[in-house]
């Protein structure tokens, strides 16, 4: 209740607010607060508001759609149509689904389009997520896969005892060193917050701080930065060189803690707002036992309901005066053709413009628009897991400004015998360096950068490897796309893509703002279900 005292001419809408949120509660009060346009909620914080069309009979026209591509969008597509009684047919150029949701194992090989075909070599229960691997809490990924059933268990997207590891003279005396997550952000953040809390006891701020807030803020930059005497010594935050244990070992610190400048120098701090963005921020997830439970398990939602056609090549997508046509070829090499009323097409912008097709001038060049980013990884199996035993890092990522860009170190099988780290992630032009390797060169390279971090065992461990490169896997040839952008909006051909040719629809996630990640597929796919629903029930 408002404070009935107060005229009621002085009952602000800050007043109203603050009785909403007494009421109601801190989430009461951001909605009403949405409402009256006082702030925009965080870019992408609500999926698409997806409302399934309306059922149709078997026959009935406009009922009979084909699906191409069995990556998250296609089978998103097809299990969302199958529910409300579309007849569906799958077209998949793989002999298996999921697109770059590409879990590999032992046993499984994959050719490149130059030709050089590897065989992974894994242990049963070993496994690298050659496309995506983690999964945010706010994604709709999360909701199918409460829907579907599957399991899942937590990513360690950030881990303290990961490495920072820089090299080049730019970077100063911690160039070639190794520095723990904990160490370098303990040093960072509190010759940050000794600064800031010299300029305010200086007086710097006091244009922008009342006394009680200068109080406040020196409380927290104390806290924050843990320094005594408003100075930053170094603390437990960085670490022990000797570990606590019994008796007398009272343990000792890592100290001193290296000067400013040198942390300066190291450019550490340029890595920290990786765990602030929106889809990166911990807790993450995967689903248990690999990325690819999630493709299987809307495959068998769908297995006995729809015809999914493997290794079926396409030739040619046409409008036609009742619907679509489709030309594909399958392992017989001869040249088949399925006629139905729309068609979804989820195969790359980049691999689409080749097909041949009667799409207007205008969404043939929009095919050629965005531009395929090159990515890669590398899994590589030990036969002893001397992260953890060693380094005691169980799970994370070492971030280096070396051409494998990233180490990933396993979220699963802790405490096991063997483990697959993932040697590199890379991008762009790193990418395209180990890109033009063969796969014992990219070993070899991956295992040079990686012995700066974590010395012999990171060779002398090593039992097997397998790469991708995914600017050179077939029917994908890319990790995801990049649209150019004009006055901080996207080009027209986005928008052109967005919009239907005829009966043919496009889906996938380069037609989202949620580019390489599943979400938008999911996202993409359910908004072409219900465009598709609401111009059949029109």
């Amino acid at each position: 209740m408002s404070d009935k005292s107060k005229p009621q001419t002085d009952y602000t809408r800050r007043d109203f607010l603050m009785d909403i949120g007494k009421t109601g509660g801190i989430a009461a009060m951001y909605g009403t607060m949405g409402a009256l346009g006082l702030f925009a909620p965080p870019a992408g914080a609500k999926p698409v508001n997806f409302a399934p069309p309306a059922g149709l009979p078997r026959g009935k026209k406009g009922n009979r759609i084909i699906v191409i591509g069995a990556g998250i969008a296609g089978l998103t597509a097809a299990y969302e149509l199958i529910k409300v009684g579309y007849d569906v047919t799958i077209l998949e150029s793989r002999d298996r689904v999921g697109g770059r949701n590409w879990t590999v194992r032992g046993g499984e090989s994959e050719t490149e389009t130059d030709g050089v075909t590897q065989t992974c070599k894994f242990d049963r229960d070993q496994y690298m997520n050659c496309g995506p691997a983690r999964l945010p809490q706010h994604h709709v990924t999360i909701d199918y896969c409460r829907e579907l059933g599957v399991p899942l268990e937590i990513f360690t997207n950030q881990n303290a005892d990961a490495y920072y590891y820089n090299e080049g003279p730019q970077f100063g005396n911690l160039s070639g060193v190794p520095v723990r997550h904990r160490t370098a952000k303990a040093d960072i953040y509190g010759y940050m917050s000794e600064l800031l809390s010299k300029a305010t006891n200086q007086g710097a701020l006091n244009e922008d701080l009342t006394t009680s807030d200068k109080e406040l803020l020196i409380t927290f930059l104390n806290s924050f930065g843990n320094l005594q005497s408003g100075k930053y010594n170094g603390s437990t935050r960085r670490g022990y060189k000797v570990s606590p244990g019994a008796g007398d070992q009272r343990g000792e610190v890592d100290l001193p803690p290296y000067e400013l400048s040198e942390m300066l120098q190291s450019r550490f701090g340029l890595n920290f707002a990786f765990e602030f963005g929106w889809d990166q921020a911990m807790l993450m997830f995967q689903p248990v036992g690999g990325m690819d439970a999630i493709p299987k398990a809307l495959e068998r939602a769908i297995r006995n309901k729809t015809k999914l056609i493997y290794n079926a090549n396409v030739a040619g997508i046409y409008n036609t005066s009742n619907g679509v046509q489709v030309i594909y070829e399958d392992k017989s090499r001869v040249a088949k053709q399925l006629e139905a009323d729309f068609c979804i097409c989820t195969i790359p912008p980049q691999i689409l413009k080749r097909i041949p097709s009667n799409f207007s001038p205008e969404v043939v060049d929009a095919l050629g628009v965005p531009n395929p980013t090159s990515t890669g990884k590398i899994g590589l199996q030990y036969k002893r897991r001397f992260w953890e035993e060693d380094d005691k890092i169980m799970g994370g990522i070492t971030n280096t400004n070396t051409n494998v860009s990233t180490i990933w170190y396993p979220s699963y099988g802790y405490l096991g015998k063997k483990g697959v780290v993932v040697g590199y992630y890379n991008f762009g032009g790193n990418a395209n360096f180990y890109s033009n390797l063969d796969p014992a060169e990219r070993q070899e390279q991956a295992l040079l950068q990686g012995e700066k971090i974590h010395g012999s065992s990171y060779r002398s461990e090593l039992e097997n490897s397998f790469s991708v490169s995914w600017i050179k896997t077939q029917f994908s040839e890319g990790g995801w796309v990049g649209w150019p952008t004009s006055g901080g909006q996207r080009v027209p051909a986005y928008d052109l893509l967005n919009q239907p040719e005829g009966n043919v629809y496009f889906a996938g996630d380069h037609l989202s703002y949620y580019i390489a990640w599943q979400a938008g597929a999911f996202d993409s796919a359910r908004k072409v279900v219900m465009e598709i629903g609401q111009r059949v029930g029109a």
